[in-house]
Formats: C-alpha cells, structure tokens, sequence
C-alpha cells in the first residue's frame, strides 16, 4: 500500500500551480512558510515514506500534497543516483551540491518529470514562484537526505544507496 501524505487540510496554504506551498523545517531562504522545528513536513514525510513508496509504479492522489510527496520521491531518487558513486561524505556532498545548481523546470516545460501532474503555471510570477518552492524544498530535501544516506563515520548507508538503483513509477532519472 502506498504512503500518503498527512497534509491534507489546505486551508490558508498558498498555492502554485495546483500546488500547496507547505511549511518546511528550513534555514533555507524562499516562499514556503516556516514551520515548527518539532512538527513533521512533507520533506520528513517524502525521506521516510521513500523506501516503501519507491517500489510503486502506480501512486493514487488523494490530496494535492501527495503531488507534491512525488515530486519529491522522484527527487530523491535522482539525488541518491547521484550519490551513488560517491565513497566518502564530502563527495556526497559536492555531487548534491552540483545537483541543487541545476536548473529547476516547471510544468509545461521540458525536463519537468511528470507532465499533467501539476498545472501549467497561469503566470510568469506563478512560474517564479513555483521553480523558486521547488528549489527551496530540493535543497532542504538534499540535506536531510545526506544525514541519512551517510553514517555519522561518513561511509555511505549502503541500506539506503541500494534504493538508487529503482525506478519510481517508471520514470527514468539522469
């Protein structure tokens, strides 16, 4: 059975592109809103829920927020592809660093992984806005994923590495 999201009520939660901008736990400058440092975000969700939901080539979307857990599914998928050949920490490190420098598409442009999923932003500033949440939760996302995908020695978790190897609903990541 797949994992959804916990955010469902979207009440006074800004959106783009059919999107819900959710609060992340995040030092990280952009437009999601800050949320508790004790409470759960879609990014804790999207990192614990990855390994399971990885193995589904069909994901049911029952609130706009599992949108937006597939995206990131997707994204961690292709960040551990990139970690895959790292041996050490630092190396991680600079590959996701390199990763996080690539442009971000949005809906309606090509490299945007899931054509349909999202709407196709109605504005240029919806655009911005949206390709600037994307960046923001991809960073975010990035750095919790190195403290799990690395043991504090900084030898590679080989238990969450081995997950580079699928993919998620059949999409191929570079």
């Amino acid at each position: 059975m797949v994992h959804h999201s916990s955010f469902v009520d979207e009440e006074g939660v800004r959106k783009a592109c059919g999107c819900p901008l959710l609060p992340l736990k995040s030092h990280i400058k952009g437009p999601a809103p800050v949320s508790d440092q004790d409470r759960t975000d879609i990014v804790d969700e999207a990192i614990t829920f990855f390994r399971a939901n990885v193995f589904f080539r069909n994901f049911d979307i029952q609130s706009p927020a599992d949108k937006l857990l597939i995206y990131l599914t997707f994204y961690i998928n292709v960040a551990l592809k990139r970690l895959e050949g790292c041996r050490t920490l630092a190396e991680g490190t600079k590959a996701i660093i390199n990763l996080g420098l690539e442009k971000v598409p949005v809906p309606g442009e090509s490299g945007f992984p899931f054509p349909g999923l999202f709407a196709d932003p109605q504005s240029q500033k919806e655009a911005e806005l949206f390709r600037n949440y994307l960046k923001q939760i991809r960073e975010e996302t990035s750095g919790r994923l190195l403290s799990v995908a690395y043991r504090p020695n900084g030898t590679p978790n080989k238990w969450w590495l081995a997950f580079a190897k699928r993919k998620f609903m059949n999409v191929v990541a570079l």
